[in-house]
């Protein structure tokens, strides 16, 4: 990149999708006692599944002196912070794990648990520039409120991470339910911000060969329902101060989404959607696309430049960029030149709100203690303004190659 007038002020650059975990070592030492030895027979049965898990690459999820390096080298001084290494008991990854069962929910419980703790530590290290995101559950209100609790009482400002409910999951309430209202109502109490990441909610593909590619072509889908479920529900009706962030799903197709439900939401009005008739209790005092502006905002992680295009319609001030790091689909580490990409004719004023603004406000983050930060790592506006030349080599994010 160019150099520029060093009295240009630079862009501090928050991501809102950042993940980050504890190796195994330090998770047992965050476990209850009672775990322990459950815990250690099994580790000996564990086999790592994520190539960002492995070899040198694993220590940047808990790294403090690593992962800020690796950020501000990246122009980052700050992160939301989302799960990503494999709690204890788990089968896989927090994020595409499948919920628990009656069988499994006290182990997996303790798991999310120890990885609560740990997140807790990881955060009050360096306060300024994270805020965590913790997990619960959702076979059992009871304890999904005490974990809310704690997010509250330990500093957790990122908020919960809510699980997507596969349709085949009868044992688990669909989010639409109103056996949820307790969850939302100590959310909305608590000032606990709700975060719906992608890569949950999908049913159970069987072992077939295509079962995979199924999971991959379908995740965005059955990642969606939880907006269209909250929104249709009258969940923002009965809690109008209820935060939810979608994150690392795009957001181009949030408009469509909104259209078709005010369409719907019209009609119920009317009393009747073609031949079918609907109760009282579906007529909302607003349209979905109203309780949308008022309460969602979106994580748009590494977006192409489509995606960029659709922010009149999505509204710039609901859109959080996000670096996804240390993923491997990532912008990281090439987020300038992404920003260039995606980014390089969108106004300075918009920059700063989907860069810094809007995820400073939803997530409380001190944005003058971070302009000090990016002063010294954080890309101009002239940068920024330079279209990208070529792809930087070795690339891998959907950024670069997506339109």
């Amino acid at each position: 990149m160019t150099t520029t007038d060093s009295t240009e002020k630079p862009y501090t650059l928050i991501s809102s999708d950042c993940h980050a975990g504890a190796n195994h070592v330090t998770y047992r030492e965050y476990l209850e006692a009672k775990y322990l030895d459950d815990f250690d027979a099994w580790r000996g049965k564990y086999s790592n599944p994520f190539r960002d898990l492995q070899d040198d690459g694993r220590s940047r999820n808990w790294d403090d002196d690593r992962r800020i390096s690796d950020l501000e080298a990246d122009g980052v001084v700050a992160e939301v912070v989302f799960p990503n290494t494999v709690p204890p008991f788990f089968p896989t990854g927090t994020l595409v794990s499948p919920q628990p069962t009656a069988d499994n929910l006290e182990h997996r419980l303790a798991g999310i648990r120890a990885h609560n703790r740990w997140l807790a530590d990881f955060c009050k290290r360096h306060p300024e520039r994270r805020a965590g995101i913790a997990q619960i559950f959702l076979n059992d209100i009871d304890e999904a409120i005490k974990d809310i609790t704690f997010i509250a009482e330990n500093g957790l400002r990122g908020g919960m991470l809510l699980p997507g409910v596969p349709p085949d999951r009868k044992d688990i309430e669909p989010l639409y339910s109103p056996a949820y209202d307790p969850i939302w109502a100590a959310c909305q109490d608590m000032g606990v911000i709700v975060n719906h990441h992608s890569g949950s909610g999908s049913p159970d593909y069987g072992k077939y060969g295509a079962a995979g590619v199924m999971w991959i072509a379908e995740t965005a889908f059955f990642s969606h329902r939880a907006l269209s479920a909250m929104l249709v529900s009258g969940v923002f009706e009965r809690f109008p101060k209820l935060t939810l962030v979608l994150t690392e799903q795009g957001g181009a197709w949030v408009p469509p989404m909104l259209d078709s439900l005010d369409y719907l939401q019209r009609n119920i009005r009317d009393g009747r959607v073609g031949e079918l008739g609907f109760p009282a209790e579906n007529k909302l005092s607003m349209l979905p696309s109203e309780y949308f502006q008022r309460n969602v905002w979106i994580g748009l992680s590494f977006p192409p430049p489509s995606e960029v295009d659709a922010r009149y319609r999505i509204g710039v001030d609901k859109i959080m960029w996000g670096n996804d790091y240390p993923h491997h689909e990532a912008c990281w580490p090439n987020s300038r030149e992404h920003l260039q990409r995606s980014f390089s004719e969108v106004s300075e004023t918009e920059m700063r709100q989907m860069m810094t603004t809007n995820i400073a406000q939803v997530y409380n983050f001190d944005v003058a203690a971070l302009d000090v930060m990016a002063a010294s790592c954080g890309p101009t506006p002239t940068q920024v303004r330079e279209k990208l030349a070529a792809i930087p080599q070795g690339a891998r994010s959907p950024a670069f190659f997506k339109n």
